[in-house]
């Protein structure tokens, strides 16, 4: 057991402070003791003065006039090392210069804790206690300060870093909402079957880089194949170069089409089998693509494959026509069908008329109006039929850009990167539900979770490099990294790291991050 004693020194009026540790002599059989002298006091000050022979945190320890204070560094190592390799924590002082460290803040919180925004300024304190206060209200100012002009500015930078050479998968999801305060949030296809009126959010994902690339908000009674026009339109008003898109079935409209061939835009694009042209490209090649010449065994799955060079619209544009025939998934794919026809009817039944799924409402139903019994609707069983033997089973992309099948196939597939940004965004994230009210606030959040799956895209990214991502999720890392503290102690001591553990240095060491020094 350790105590402390000080003596002065008769000869020079100093006083030394001696460290005393008891213990059992177990030759001489008594108790003894062991002097180490500590320090000395200033003698002007009285101040504690370390010996020089101690280390910095031998030091800190023994001087018992000093406080200390504990900040929770490890996320934020990994996380401020991921921002300054993608260049993301620059271009956020660049974009929003009075309000980036806060954003930045709200990011971190989410990235690693997530939950309601409310919950930062308590989270923040042991994390970064510099950052100014955080508080609800000063969140909501905030997130309701970050104008169109400097998120378009910060889109139009980042795309100019992370564009390059990449597939673009687009797609769209619904987020429902409380709020009834903004003019974005209405009734519509809740794609998590909540009956909650909701707004839709479309993403652009980088298939290569694996980040998100773009966001913007629609009304949630807006359907999917409306969407794209306007990013079009925005993407030409940011004056990009041409970009290559990989979009469902969803998105497909000649219209769009048109569209993309007049932006010069690459494109690879599932069209829904009841367009009469994809069929009568089926019945062309039928007899041909299920024998020996369509055969293909494609990451051990077998498909038949026929490849169509096609001339679309007026201008004859050149494109090409991909035909894959699955039997193995064919009941699937059927039970697929079944239930697409089912929220057909379910539209028809409500008068929710989709523009895009008109030909589907032409050829599967029969619909009839008499004045006793108003709308009724059967579906045409005939048509269904011949749908189902002839054509469910087959899948079409179109391509101006891939003349490959097989690569073209391999791209499409690809494009469940953006439904894994989707799940993040929702159940990392903390964006299942919206519980904020006005549509500025609503905006402003928006863009503190795009910057939150960032950050989490390029973690999960570099831990697919290593063997990380067999053994930890993205959110798992972070939190075995949650005891990594600095103490920091005040006068002239300066701060000390506690001991890093055997798995928090694996992490560092596969993600490639220098472990950090005491000061």
């Amino acid at each position: 057991m350790a105590s402390r004693i000080e003596r002065i020194n008769k000869s020079n009026g100093i006083t030394y402070v001696y460290e005393v540790f008891s213990y059992w002599d177990k030759k001489k059989k008594q108790a003894r003791n062991k002097q180490t002298c500590i320090g000395k006091r200033d003698l002007i000050t009285g101040e504690f003065i370390p010996s020089k022979r101690l280390t910095s945190q031998q030091s800190t320890v023994n001087d018992p006039t000093i406080t200390a204070s504990a900040q929770v560094v490890g996320p934020s190592i990994i996380l401020d090392a991921i921002g300054k390799r993608l260049g993301l924590d620059k271009l956020l002082k660049t974009c929003f210069p009075n309000e980036h460290r806060q954003l930045q803040a709200m990011a971190h919180y989410l990235s690693s804790r997530g939950g309601p925004l409310s919950h930062c300024e308590t989270w923040y304190k042991s994390h970064d206690p510099s950052v100014d206060r955080l508080s609800s209200q000063r969140i909501s100012e905030i997130l309701r300060s970050i104008s169109i002009d400097q998120k378009q500015t910060f889109f139009s930078k980042w795309m100019d870093k992370v564009l390059e050479d990449d597939y673009l998968c687009y797609d769209i999801t619904s987020i429902s909402s409380y709020g009834e305060l903004n003019e974005y949030i209405k009734f519509g296809y809740n794609r998590d079957l909540d009956s909650l009126p909701q707004l839709n959010l479309a993403m652009l994902f980088g298939q290569k880089q694996r980040l998100p690339v773009y966001y913007e908000r629609t009304p949630g009674n807006i359907t999917d194949v409306k969407t794209l026009h306007n990013l079009l339109k925005t993407f030409k008003m940011l004056e990009l170069k041409p970009v290559h898109y990989v979009m469902d079935k969803g998105f497909y409209s000649k219209t769009n089409v048109d569209e993309l061939f007049a932006a010069k835009d690459h494109f690879v694009l599932s069209v829904p089998l009841n367009n009469k042209w994809i069929q009568e490209a089926i019945d062309n090649v039928y007899e041909i693509i299920h024998g020996p010449e369509g055969y293909q065994k494609i990451e051990n799955e077998i498909l038949y494959v026929h490849s169509i060079q096609h001339r679309w619209g007026e201008c004859k544009r050149r494109c090409y026509l991909h035909l894959y025939f699955n039997a193995h998934a064919r009941a699937d794919a059927i039970d697929q069908f079944n239930q697409q026809l089912f929220r057909y009817r379910e539209e028809l039944e409500s008068g929710n008329i989709i523009q895009g799924h008109q030909e589907a409402y032409d050829t599967f139903f029969i619909v009839k109006t008499t004045p006793k019994r108003g709308i009724k609707i059967s579906y045409n069983t005939e048509a269904v039929n011949k749908h189902i033997k002839r054509y469910v089973g087959f899948q079409a992309l179109l391509s101006n850009s891939i003349k490959d099948p097989v690569k073209a196939l391999q791209v499409y597939r690809e494009k469940d990167v953006v439904e894994k940004c989707f799940d993040d965004l929702k159940n990392q994230l903390d964006m299942k539900r919206l519980r904020v009210h006005s549509s500025s606030t609503v905006d402003g959040r928006l863009f503190v979770q795009f910057i939150a799956l960032i950050y989490m895209s390029a973690l999960r990214q570099e831990m697919r490099r290593s063997d990380l991502i067999e053994r930890y999720g993205v959110r798992e890392v972070l939190q075995e990294m949650e005891t990594l503290t600095r103490v920091k102690y005040s006068g002239k001591y300066g701060s000390i790291l506690t001991e890093i553990t055997k798995p928090q240095r694996e992490i560092l060491e596969k993600l490639k991050i220098q472990p950090p020094s005491a000061a």
